[in-house]
């Protein structure tokens, strides 16, 4: 069992306890454990086979060691079951909506007996759900949003979740008899920010049956739905979709480029390839008559290519051209130029510029957070705690904001090989103003600026405000700049374009937030950002150590938006960055 399977069990477990008035520090225990499975980097499985001792990592007590050990051993939770048995378990559903927790969810249910999603779209409809004590008119507009919300994303995973779904049935798939490769294919390959399923490719020797057979016997997996010659699809524990095509070794290149897709990079791929006279397929590529009308499928013709994607781009005069940035948005006619981007990598980053600390909501220190960055190689990194507006991550007031500083100051003197600005992650209030006096941010080494409340604001409203904050001299980045959470929660209504510009104006670079709930900006945004010359950010967001390796992540998405070196704030050295922080003196 994969941590995030541990972590939603666990989650499940927090929420139906909460919903069931049990104790508020047990239910805190287990979202405090849920936390630190996230933040981890290895899989618990592997730590538990080694003999390590669970109780050692932050939030894990004995009875949560117990818990963990019985999840991965068992594949289940006696106690989750226990306590379901007196809680239905699609309430936990409920709690994921935006803006209905737990609280909420046990009040529809013990006074409107609502435990599905149907039930309290119903409930809400009818005026019951508006009639109760603490719910009015807008909660229960907001409430239907976001039944409608969730219901639109059902079915889609984040890939970083689908990343560990994926790793183990890998690991099973090594040692699938007479397998010579296994790829994956599909959005997964191109970097989308959430799939709905999987798609793999092998080539084995000999016959195909035996690997079928593997394939579908994987222990995670949930339902066979197919099982052919050539091609199985199951279902795996998580509800993720899993899609197997083994494919001949001289094909695998064309299946590789063709199941990986989009489709608009594909279509224009076979145009290219029919002014050529060849036809291009999921077989290869074949050299055809110009004559010929018959269709697309099949190997009719001269097999001149297929066994490799680079014979692919190759037989219509391109070169190779990454997965990322395969989807129809030009990356053709940059490719036959020879403008194709030379997209930002790990080794170019030199710090981060977003981090948090137990100043405010984060799980270290600033010196751990420090040491762990310069564990990775960088020059520098910005502890950004949240300003006082955002009471519920103990945001800092002017003076907690001053009193840190002074360790700031301190532990600058004691690190070596890292430097450490002093930054603030300053709340936007609803007409644009900032959350801290200007004595205060004077006194900054770095601004960063988002929206934390008033999502709901109509577009004009919203783009205003943001950009008012933007024209503040003090500012730095724009953070999360339209407030996503994948699979939970829709951009609030913002006029990107407008606060891009805004953005290049006021010389504020904006955010790509590697969080893999947020991703945000989207690539579409990144795109644009570039072009106007906006310098964006890569970071992470990173609440403990563990989550600065969203980095990764958020350089997939940057690839997707065509980002290169020079278009990454945080590829700038040390002295580079003190510059950019010293632009507006100039």
């Amino acid at each position: 069992m994969e941590n995030i399977e541990i972590a939603e069990h666990l989650t499940e477990l927090a929420d139906l306890l909460e919903i069931s008035g049990a104790n508020p520090f047990r239910v805190r225990a287990y979202r405090n454990a849920v936390r630190t499975l996230r933040g981890l980097t290895q899989p618990v499985t592997q730590m538990l086979k080694e003999g390590e001792d669970l109780t050692e990592l932050q939030g894990i007590g004995d009875d949560l060691s117990d818990h963990i050990r019985e999840l991965v051993d068992t594949g289940g939770l006696e106690l989750l079951e226990e306590v379901a048995r007196e809680v239905p378990r699609e309430l936990a559903v409920l709690t994921k909506l935006d803006g209905v927790g737990p609280k909420k969810v046990k009040k529809l249910w013990e006074e409107l007996g609502v435990t599905t999603l149907d039930e309290l779209e119903e409930a809400a409809q009818s005026g019951k759900v508006e009639a109760l004590e603490g719910f009015g008119k807008k909660s229960v507009e907001k409430m239907l949003r976001s039944v409608a919300d969730f219901r639109k994303r059902q079915g889609r995973f984040l890939r970083a979740s689908a990343v560990q779904y994926l790793r183990p049935l890998l690991a099973h798939l090594e040692d699938t008899p007479g397998l010579k490769r296994v790829e994956v294919a599909g959005s997964y390959r191109r970097g989308q920010e959430t799939v709905g399923d999987i798609d793999l490719l092998a080539v084995v020797e000999g016959e195909s049956a035996p690997a079928m057979e593997h394939f579908t016997s994987f222990s995670r997996v949930d339902r066979v739905e197919m099982s052919g010659a050539t091609r199985g699809s199951v279902v795996l524990a998580s509800g993720l979709p899993v899609d197997l095509r083994i494919v001949p070794e001289e094909s695998c290149g064309a299946a590789l480029h063709y199941f990986t897709g989009s489709k608009e990079h594909n279509v224009q791929i076979r145009q290219a390839a029919r002014a050529r006279d060849l036809r291009i397929s999921e077989y290869g590529v074949f050299r055809v008559d110009p004559e010929d009308e018959g269709g697309e499928e099949g190997e009719e013709g001269e097999r001149i290519g297929g066994a490799t994607e680079t014979e692919i781009f190759e037989s219509v005069g391109l070169p190779w051209i990454p997965p990322v940035l395969r989807e129809g948005r030009g990356e053709i006619e940059a490719a036959r130029d020879g403008t194709l981007p030379q997209l930002v990598e790990s080794a170019d980053i030199r710090g981060d510029l977003h981090m948090h600390s137990v100043w405010s909501d984060g799980r270290e220190s600033i010196r751990r957070m420090a040491e762990a960055c310069r564990d990775r190689g960088y020059e520098y990194l910005a502890i950004t705690d949240h300003s006082q507006a955002v009471t519920v991550a103990n945001g800092l007031t002017p003076e907690r904001v001053r009193k840190q500083a002074e360790e700031v100051r301190a532990l600058r003197n004691e690190l070596e090989g890292i430097h450490l600005f002093h930054g603030c992650e300053v709340d936007i209030l609803q007409d644009g103003t900032l959350d801290l006096p200007d004595d205060v941010l004077e006194e900054l080494d770095l601004v960063l600026v988002a929206v934390h409340s008033h999502f709901h604001l109509e577009r004009a409203a919203q783009t205003e405000r943001v950009i008012r904050a933007l024209s503040h001299p003090m500012v730095d980045i724009l953070v999360h700049p339209t407030g996503r959470l994948l699979t939970r929660r829709d951009p609030y209504d913002l006029e990107v374009e407008a606060v891009l510009e805004a953005a290049r104006e006021h010389q504020v670079a904006v955010e790509l937030n590697a969080n893999p709930l947020r991703l945000d900006l989207h690539d579409r945004h990144l795109f644009r950002a570039r072009e106007l010359g906006v310098p964006v950010s890569v970071a992470t967001d990173a609440h403990r150590l563990g989550e600065l390796e969203y980095m990764e992540g958020g350089l997939i998405q940057a690839g997707r938006g065509w980002l290169e070196r020079g278009d990454v704030l945080n590829t700038r050295s040390l002295d580079e960055m003190r510059e950019w922080l010293g632009r507006r003196e100039v």
